[in-house]
């Protein structure tokens, strides 16, 4: 379907506090765009959350959306 965005992410830290990262791929209407970001001290919980807000942030508003997370 053309007329949505799917959304997949990630989140990850070395230690729990620890530096972390965050990724996401959006696909809509067959365009990809991949959004990262990166945290010094952080914890899992956050980069796999600022994933999906991110990404969400990211997509036009009022498009549906389908989001893929293993949190």
């Amino acid at each position: 379907m053309t007329n949505q965005a799917i959304i997949f992410t990630d989140g990850a830290c070395l230690g729990n506090p620890g530096p972390g990262g965050y990724a996401a791929v959006i696909t809509i209407a067959g365009e990809e765009q991949i959004i990262v970001g990166r945290d010094r001290s952080t914890t899992n919980n956050k980069m796999e959350m600022t994933a999906a807000i991110k990404a969400l942030g990211a997509v036009p508003q009022g498009l549906p959306i389908v989001i893929h997370s293993d949190s």
